[in-house]
């Protein structure tokens, strides 16, 4: 090798290594959201965003890749390069629900890495203020007797799947109507069109506080605290429990020190007053999770969702 050759070669090796040991991150992040521009999901994509630029010393960018109920969002991320440097924020549907259902769907938790839960968005019944059934022991009782209609965001999405549980338990035939939103089907019942509606409990929370709709019970594993009074189906003796939760993405084959990090910012920004602030007001609840649990969390659900689409599919 000539003088000239090797003195190249050995700058090349210098800035390799030097790229190397470059610290994390060097340069701006881009927090992909998957869903419409100034949904919940993104005013706490936002403030995560905000969160990590404190613990990670760089400026975070939101960006708004909504449509397809998550899947062009989750897609971009997939295509991602695997630095680190590109997250998104979003309910698990896109990943655990939306591929058994969506022919040709390249998406799964194999496909980006999970990497931290962030908040539950707890699922409710709601009927009007001036139904008849006061709890929700009454609208089954009901619905045995004779067909109820109710309201959810659609036949692949969470409400409707809690929907479905009760269904098979409880041995019910109920007329479901599909919306693009929890707004519609609010809407609907309010103007006495539909019998109740399966929604995100927070969805409701403001018609609820006025008085307008009333909460029957909800489908996760505990109360929302912010209406304890209320039940959930399991207390009730019901096998019903869907949950719904929200976390952090990346593209897969990001190195290991960098999952590190950003695992440790997702946790730190968990325990912020800010994020818990935005998810109070927003009738949200924080329940973080690791990168391990958030992963174990995704698989699960995704075989769960699995089993409940080959049931449909019968």
């Amino acid at each position: 090798m000539t003088t000239r050759k090797w003195l190249g070669a050995l700058m090349a090796l210098g800035c390799t290594l030097a790229t190397a040991q470059e610290p994390f991150p060097s340069r701006p992040l881009t927090l992909i959201n998957p869903w419409a521009a100034g949904s919940s999901t993104d005013v706490m994509a936002r403030t995560l965003a905000e969160e990590f630029r404190k613990q990670l010393g760089q400026s975070v960018v939101v960006v708004s890749r909504d449509g397809g109920s998550g899947v062009i969002g989750m897609n971009v991320l997939a295509q991602a390069p695997a630095d680190g440097l590109t997250l998104a924020f979003t309910p698990m549907t896109p990943i655990t629900v939306q591929p058994h259902y969506v022919k040709g769907l390249k998406l799964g938790p194999d496909s980006v890495q999970p990497l931290c839960g962030v908040t539950e968005n707890i699922l409710g019944v709601s009927v009007r203020a001036d139904s008849p059934f006061k709890t929700i022991g009454e609208l089954v009782a009901a619905a045995k007797k004779g067909s109820l209609s109710y309201g959810s965001p659609g036949p692949n999405s969470a409400p409707f799947l809690a929907m479905d549980q009760l269904e098979r338990d409880q041995g019910l035939k109920l007329v479901h109507v599909p919306y693009k939103g929890d707004a519609g089907s609010i809407q609907e019942l309010l103007a006495g069109r539909l019998d109740f509606v399966s929604s995100i409990a927070a969805s409701a929370a403001p018609q609820i506080r006025a008085g307008k709709l009333r909460l029957l019970a909800v489908a996760s594993e505990r109360r929302h605290p912010a209406f304890p009074e209320v039940p959930t189906f399991k207390e009730l003796g019901m096998a019903v429990q869907e949950e719904s939760f929200a976390g952090l993405f990346v593209p897969r084959g990001v190195p290991e020190a960098v999952l590190g990090r950003l695992d440790a910012a997702c946790a730190a920004a968990a325990r912020s007053d800010a994020v818990r602030q935005v998810a109070q007001r927003g009738d949200q609840v924080v329940f973080h999770q690791d990168r391990r649990q958030w992963d174990r969390r995704i698989h699960d659900e995704f075989r769960k969702q699995g089993a409940a689409a080959e049931r449909h599919a019968q």
